[in-house]
Parts: C-alpha cells; structure tokens; sequence
C-alpha cells in the first residue's frame, strides 16, 4: 500500500486483515482499510486475564488531518505503527476526547496550575538529549516495578520519530527539566501520544499538568479537541482521564458519546 506510504508491519506474527471496511473523510474522500493487518493474540496489558489484539499498518508520512479521521475510528499511534484494538471478546479499549472550549478546570486542577505557576514551557519540533534519556529512565523505574528497561534507540522509535506533525512541550522549574509532552496536532486535535516527567517534582503532578497546557494551547488556538489515548473503564491507571470534563467516549457503534 503505498499510497500516504502507508505498508504494512513486518511483523512475522500479523497475517492480513479479511474484512473489507471504510473510513469516510471530508478531506480525503472513501479510504478503504484494505491494507490493515490482523495481529496474534496477547496477555492484555490493561485488565488481567483476558486476552487483546489488534489491527495495523505502518507508515513513513501521514497527512495529520487524515489521522484525526483515523482516530475518530478508533485508531492511535505508537512510532511509526498506527493500530487499533480488535479484540475478540472485549471492546472495553475506547478513546476519550476533551472539548476544549467547553473544559473548565475543576478545584484539584486549579491548584495543579497554581503549584506549577512558575514553571517555564518551551514549544517545538521534538528532539532528543542526554538529559531526556535520563529523565525517561528514571521516569519508567518509578512507574515499573521491576523497572523496565529501554535504550536511546528504543526512546528514539517510540517518541523521536514520526510520520506526523508532532510537537514536543518541554517544562521546566528553574531551568531544570521537569517533563516533557509529545503529541500529534493538526487542526481539528491535538493527540495526546506520551508524557514523562522528572520523579523528583512528582508532588508538582507533572502529569496532570502538562495535559493541562495541552488542553489550553488547543483553546488559545481553536483547536476542538484533545484526545486523551484509550480509556478502559476497569482500569485503575487509567481513571485519571475521566476527570477531564466534559469529555466524550467513541463507542463500538463508532459514536462519539458524553457519558
């Protein structure tokens, strides 16, 4: 599949999608996803004791506007692989937007804003340093016990590179490092893709603060929404999304829905 270079994962254990299905975009036109591949069955990472799967293909460049219309199918972004859940038996993996124009921060967020007033926020093409690779190394053994291990390379492919427009937030407090944001944009969203931070201004929540910003770089921009990645109802890690109202769910019918 060439077209937007898209092809598909050489990923040995994918075999190609049977199924013959759309996506329709005002920008773009009918767009079959003929080219998806199928992946094998895993331990699902989000709900213990059931099993996931899903749907991919990779590309070297995308249009950013035809990934919001992706997206509004269910599809997210990891390096250069776009996939989506196709789980058997589940379809608890659903994504969450934020109507930015509608967000009003609660008390709690108010508070975050305030106890990070004095932080400095930088914009830009997203490029990695030494000090990055640290601060997501100790990031990931703080959020993995044992802690997971990764490489510069890893780092590179999972974050650094990408077949998007992708924009890189970088905070800071005194010059220091405190975390950094990648997300994807175009302009009908900006999509949340990873956020690590420095543990030692963990009471600062970084997380919550940066996705903060984000939501208000969409508003000062008219920028509709931010979508926030997957939400699994079940999943504890994941509840912190759910504060971010009003926010809205897209269901298996493909509907964008406010709980």
């Amino acid at each position: 599949m060439k077209r937007f270079g898209m092809t598909r994962p050489s990923n040995k254990s994918c075999r190609r999608s049977r199924s013959e299905r759309w996506i329709v975009s005002d920008l773009f036109g009918m767009i079959s996803l003929d080219f998806l591949v199928s992946g094998e069955a895993h331990a699902c990472p989000y709900l213990p004791g059931k099993e996931a799967a899903e749907e991919a293909f990779a590309a070297d460049e995308f249009p950013p506007e035809l990934y919001h219309d992706f997206m509004d199918h269910g599809f997210r972004r990891s390096g250069h692989i776009f996939y989506r859940p196709a789980c058997r038996d589940c379809a608890e993996c659903r994504p969450l937007r934020v109507s930015t124009s509608q967000f009003r921060p609660s008390k709690s967020f108010r508070r975050v804003l305030r106890k990070n007033e004095d932080a400095s926020v930088s914009t830009g093409i997203p490029h990695l340093t030494d000090e990055k690779v640290r601060i997501y190394a100790d990031y990931l053994s703080l959020q993995h016990a044992p802690p997971k291990e990764t490489s510069e390379d890893d780092l590179t492919r999972f974050l650094y590179r990408s077949p998007l427009l992708t924009l890189e937030f970088e905070y800071r407090v005194q010059g220091r490092l405190m975390a950094v944001g990648i997300v994807d944009a175009c302009t009908r969203s900006v999509s949340s893709v990873y956020t690590f931070f420095d543990p030692e201004f963990s009471d600062r929540s970084p997380g919550t603060f940066s996705a903060l910003h984000e939501i208000l770089f969409c508003r000062e921009r008219a920028i509709p929404y931010y979508y926030l990645g997957f939400f699994v109802a079940d999943c504890t890690s994941m509840n912190y999304k759910k504060r971010f109202r009003p926010h809205e769910i897209l269901t298996p019918e493909g509907d964008w829905v406010s709980p």
